[in-house]
């Protein structure tokens, strides 16, 4: 094992098992699933209970698929759309800075899955042991994650994001 393989696989691992958390929540924390839901519903992605199961399934797949090292360009492809969606609907009003709940948190994972895409998974690593040095990085890596992951963004907000109307002052 050589230093990038061991320092992609901590990066893989926190930033997979970070979103899978997030899946998690909105599968039983809190309000769970009908909460998430009405939140979805509240900030315009409709049906939102759809969106609860869809955003919470995908949350947890492509968390638990980077930290393997599964597949590991199309996992990114997953944290670019789900992040680029949450930036859009969510942060993007409330400027970059997380502690003013801007969209930094969503570009940082967003950047860290297309980054680990770009380099590969590492020797430690599912798609490791079943493509070898087969497995897909590279620009390919790159271009299959940030790609494939803003076409899939953007495709969901147009087919699905609906902002409420703003109140007049």
């Amino acid at each position: 094992m050589t230093a990038l393989d061991a320092g992609v696989l901590i990066l893989r691992v926190c930033l997979g098992l970070t979103l899978a958390a997030h899946g998690y929540n909105k599968f039983f924390g809190g309000g769970r699933i009908p909460g998430t839901a009405a939140w979805f519903d509240s900030i315009g992605m409709r049906p939102g209970i759809v969106h609860a199961r869809l955003a919470a399934g995908s949350e947890v797949g492509v968390g638990l698929a980077l930290a393997l090292g599964l597949l590991t360009p199309l996992a990114g492809a997953g944290f670019v759309a789900l992040m680029l969606v949450a930036a859009w609907t969510v942060h993007r009003s409330k400027g970059f800075f997380i502690v003013g709940e801007g969209w930094e948190y969503n570009l940082v994972l967003a950047v860290g899955a297309v980054g680990v895409a770009t380099i590969g998974p590492g020797r430690i690593s599912v798609d490791h042991l079943l493509f070898g040095a087969d497995r897909v990085d590279g620009v390919i890596g790159f271009a299959i994650a940030l790609g494939l992951g803003a076409v899939a963004g953007v495709g969901q907000l147009a087919l699905f994001y609906r902002p409420p109307a703003r109140a007049e002052a």
